[in-house]
């Protein structure tokens, strides 16, 4: 018997939740129902229903407010890497060769973006071009095979590369190189900005602009063919 009201009072009390939820306005016909109601918390003393209520509130208030800023910041972030993003590509067009083309996007790469290492793999020889960060390597080479895949897809990659890749790209400074973002170009090459900070670039982050400098960089170099 004891279960059995016991089920019962659970039911009943189900029962009671779900007609309040129908009946939302209920507690306004009787305050001193809404008043004299307790609502228990998962620290200290049970509260007043009104006062749980505007906790309530007050919590959601905040995480709006904390999320609010955080789109904000990066609403600033967003704005600032366009801003670049557009500088750069209009740098990029004022050049007057390949060579100077490829010097741009490398200081650009550098100082606006901060690449502690920015490396270029090349396709074919630039003429006039001669760089501890150029390399030459024809495409379909052996020595490109552990980039099959990124230059298959041509979509940016982040993150820490394989050690094989490293080497490739950065030579004697691998070992400086903790994280990296690896552009894809078409047709043309790759170019690689290596951090010394491993949580600077990461698997998942955006790569939109990463993927319009890249674009932006073939398009220029496609004037000089």
């Amino acid at each position: 018997m004891d279960r059995m009201s016991e089920k019962d009072e659970k039911l009943g009390a189900h029962e009671v939740a779900a007609w309040l939820r129908r009946h939302p306005n209920f507690l306004k016909q009787f305050p001193d129902l809404a008043l004299s109601l307790s609502v228990p918390r998962d620290e200290g003393p049970t509260a007043s229903l009104a006062s749980y209520q505007l906790e309530v509130l007050r919590d959601k208030n905040r995480e709006l407010n904390k999320r609010l800023n955080e789109l904000f910041a990066n609403a600033q972030v967003n704005e600032r890497l366009a801003v670049r993003t557009h500088q750069l590509t209009l740098a990029l067009l004022k050049q007057t060769s390949a060579a100077d083309t490829l010097r741009a996007m490398v200081a650009s790469l550098q100082e606006d973006f901060s690449g502690d290492l920015v490396r270029i793999v090349s396709f074919g020889p630039v003429a006039g071009l001669e760089a501890d960060w150029f390399q030459v390597i024809e495409e379909g080479s052996p020595r490109l095979s552990t980039f099959k895949d990124s230059l298959a897809d041509g979509e940016p990659l982040c993150g820490r590369l394989q050690p094989e890749k490293n080497a490739l790209l950065y030579g004697v400074r691998a070992e400086e190189v903790n994280s990296s973002a690896l552009l894809p170009l078409a047709g043309t090459g790759l170019v690689a900005v290596g951090s010394r900070d491993g949580n600077r670039f990461y698997p998942g982050m955006g790569t939109l602009f990463l993927r319009m400098m890249g674009e932006s960089l073939v398009a220029a170099l496609k004037r000089f063919d």
